[in-house]
């Protein structure tokens, strides 16, 4: 609807044309801050688990079907390799399953340590859909992209966020996070993972932030962090802000150990009493 279009007077919250204009971007910024504020404190969602990972890996099923549909050298290669990285999308899968089952398990009403995605296909796809396996309300943040992008269908429908701003994504992410999972990924997932390492490195994120690291055999071939040790541009102690292994039985057993000590404390946000709503809603 035009300026044309519109019965004058208007209330201004109503006016698209200002709202959607370089003046109204101040609201728009705070309303993915403020309507998500509101949406998770409804739900009661406390902290996460965030998985970081490529949108571009298949599920071990998608991965067969390509390979049996291949024809010709270079596109039976690609659907080979596509195959081999479809083992991070099933292990993603078992381990966000296995964090949903032991989060539900433990004490009190506040939903603790969920399973939170970029909302996405892939990697994202995996933890959202083991997470939703294991009968959990898990949580997707969404980015509104022209390519690649689009909501995948195991979030919970009420905890699925759309963003156009990428740093009021990141805030989310950081935020609400307890410990972060990094799966093989490209461009997205390495810039995410050093945003948060390097929030932490420097202190501003105070809470105790575990890092799992996963794939060995990938992260070996992207990248050389104790070259940068050696060089002196990052101090040895920081390569320990990573957890790095190649199992799902390791990375479950190392986060549950340290979230583990975070039980007993408050989570990330304000407790839902804090609202003043006596119940939280319950997803569908």
């Amino acid at each position: 609807m035009g300026s044309d279009d519109i019965e004058w007077p208007i209330m201004a919250y109503k006016n698209l044309d200002f709202i959607e204009s370089r003046d109204g971007r101040a609201l728009r910024i705070m309303s993915e801050f403020m309507e998500p504020e509101s949406r998770l404190a409804r739900y009661n969602i406390q902290d996460t688990i965030v998985f970081m990972g490529s949108a571009r890996i298949p599920s071990e099923e998608q991965a067969r079907k390509e390979m049996a549909e291949a024809s010709g050298e270079t596109a039976i290669d690609r659907a080979a390799e596509r195959l081999k990285l479809s083992r991070y999308y099933e292990e993603t899968r078992q381990l966000a399953f296995r964090m949903t089952e032991w989060s539900k398990n433990l004490k009190g009403d506040d939903r603790r340590f969920v399973v939170c995605t970029g909302g996405g296909p892939g990697i994202m796809e995996a933890a959202n859909r083991g997470a939703s396996e294991a009968k959990g309300v898990n949580l997707g943040f969404n980015i509104s992209l022209p390519m690649e992008q689009h909501e995948n269908p195991y979030i919970t429908r009420q905890l699925c966020f759309e963003f156009h701003y990428f740093f009021m994504r990141k805030f989310w992410f950081a935020y609400l996070a307890k410990a972060i999972v990094v799966m093989p990924g490209g461009f997205g997932t390495l810039e995410e993972l050093f945003e948060i390492l390097t929030l932490v490195q420097t202190k501003v994120v105070t809470k105790k932030m575990p890092i799992v690291l996963y794939g060995d055999d990938y992260w070996d071939k992207v990248f050389n962090l104790e070259a940068l040790a050696e060089f002196g541009t990052i101090d040895t102690v920081d390569l320990d802000l990573m957890y790095r292994t190649n199992s799902v039985d390791d990375a479950f057993n190392f986060l549950t150990r340290e979230l583990t000590e975070s039980v007993d404390y408050p989570g990330a946000r304000r407790s839902f009493a804090d609202n003043g709503n006596a119940e939280p809603t319950e997803p569908e």
